[in-house]
């Protein structure tokens, strides 16, 4: 990656254009938004600026901070702003600043609008970047959570959230650009929270065409006060939609689909006794996982791996699970453990020729670099259990954008295992098995995690959804034809 390149992903320099800023602040004058005074908190060349000016007649104040000072400058050049007491510009670091001060000294209702970067955390890490917030686990996580992948976020997503806490209790009005999914988990932060908000909705935007990025991207509008907490949010197929669909809360449950939440409402149960899990995690598919050619086990390294069949499982990954691939593998996986954490001493005695394999390729494992196996047995692995090496599994992949679940059974006399895209429920009785995969392709359980999953999300099936449905329940509701 070029340094100009990597400078323009870490700042989310990807400037709005003037023909979408116009449209943006044309709908919000229809919804008879008519602020005081305008903030764009990272305003770039200020398009945004450009036109809230000429959009918002009344407005008395509106103030840009940008962290360039040749945006600044070229801001000044190109619209000759001769007004200054109208229109403010300021260099700033939106990280730095003090928002709540600069918010609290404001007279009349405040409109926030603009677009923040859309690059996430993890991405600043890869490409070493500094432009995010001071690290916090700001989203509550466990801390196995926060270090398996769960506290990766949009750095949008902590800016608004620090716009959201300085609007409140005042009259108010946020207007941003960003992806829907962002959108979606403001709400849940507003509703856990308890914040006030008098109206949330999004306008979905066409992100190919205006920044060539492939994701679902919105309009999020908020209106703020200090009387309402209504915890939902319509949605708008574009700017110009008068239509709309409402998601909202039932029983502190972000639901997708209301009236067939509502009817099958019944079956959902956050403490279900039984658990889908999650594949194994070894983060290193180069010594951990073989093909088997000609009975000839070949790592990703391209080398012949002589070792004993003891700890070497069947493989299916989650675009097998997708594309229906389940009844056999060329795909082989080395389980090193039977429970997180259980030593791995015992490889040396049971099988020395594995132990030897793993010694010589320690290179790569020591220098895994998450967090996870950090104080833990060497050459640990994560996402294993007694579940893993169950003979029957349902299984289903969490990427992939449609519900097809798959039942899973032994491959060549052994228990199949998958990677960590895959979420599955084990099984030691083939009849429970089959029962059970009966009902999770039905129309009743289909329905019932529609409800629930928001499909333009990056991994739209997440356990916590998977979890929700009282199997037994559901069992007895579809043998009664309820």
């Amino acid at each position: 990656m070029t340094q100009s390149l990597k400078l323009k992903v870490e700042y989310g320099d990807f400037q709005t254009p003037i023909e979408l800023a116009q449209k943006i602040c044309q709908k919000l004058v229809k919804l008879g938004i008519s602020p005081d005074v305008i903030i764009e908190p990272t305003c770039g060349v200020g398009n945004f600026i450009k036109a809230s000016a000429q959009s918002f007649k009344s407005t008395n104040k509106i103030i840009g901070m940008e962290i360039n000072p040749n945006y600044i400058r070229k801001i000044k050049n190109e619209y000759c702003l001769s007004n200054e007491n109208r229109i403010q510009l300021k260099q700033e670091d939106f990280f730095q600043f003090d928002w709540f001060s600069l918010i609290r000294e404001l007279e009349g209702n405040i409109l926030v609008i603009g677009n923040f970067p859309w690059v996430t955390n993890s991405q600043q890490g890869v490409i070493a970047g500094i432009n995010l917030p001071q690290k916090t686990n700001f989203q509550n996580h466990t801390a196995l959570d926060a270090i398996t992948g769960k506290s990766n976020f949009d750095i949008s997503e902590w800016m608004l959230m620090q716009m959201i806490k300085c609007l409140q209790k005042r009259k108010s009005y946020l207007a941003m650009l960003c992806k829907t999914s962002v959108a979606r988990k403001l709400l849940n932060y507003i509703h856990s929270q308890k914040f006030y908000l008098e109206y949330f909705a999004t306008y979905k935007i066409d992100a190919k065409k205006y920044f060539g990025a492939d994701v679902d991207a919105c309009l999020l509008f908020c209106k703020f006060g200090s009387k309402y907490k209504n915890y939902f949010c319509d949605v708008f197929n574009d700017l110009e939609d008068n239509n709309c669909y409402r998601i909202s809360y039932q029983d502190s449950i972000l639901v997708k689909d209301i009236m067939t939440f509502e009817k099958l409402k019944d079956l959902y149960d956050s403490k279900s006794q039984k658990k889908w899990r999650s594949g194994i995690k070894h983060d290193c598919s180069s010594v951990m996982e073989l093909r088997k050619v000609d009975d000839i086990y070949i790592n990703g390294l391209g080398e012949n791996v002589n070792i004993e069949e003891t700890f070497i499982f069947p493989l299916i990954k989650g675009s097998d699970i997708a594309q229906g691939r389940i009844e056999s593998t060329n795909r082989y996986v080395v389980v090193t453990q039977k429970f997180i954490g259980e030593s791995t001493d015992h490889i040396k005695y049971l099988a020395p020729k594995t132990w030897n394999y793993l010694e010589s390729h320690a290179k790569y494992l020591d220098a895994r670099k998450s967090k996870i196996y950090q104080n833990n047995p060497r050459f640990s692995i994560f996402g294993v259990g007694n579940y893993t090496f169950s003979p029957w599994k349902i299984a289903i992949c969490g990427l992939y954008k449609k519900l097809s679940f798959r039942l899973i059974r032994v491959i060549n006399n052994k228990p199949t295992v998958f990677d960590d895209t895959v979420y599955f429920l084990a099984f030691e009785d083939e009849k429970v098995a089959n029962q059970v995969f009966t009902l999770l392709t039905s129309t009743l359980v289909t329905d019932f995690y529609s409800s629930l999953i928001f499909w333009d999300e990056k991994r739209p099936i997440k356990t916590s959804i998977l979890n929700s449905l009282n199997i037994e329940k559901a069992l007895i509701k579809s043998e009664l034809g309820v």
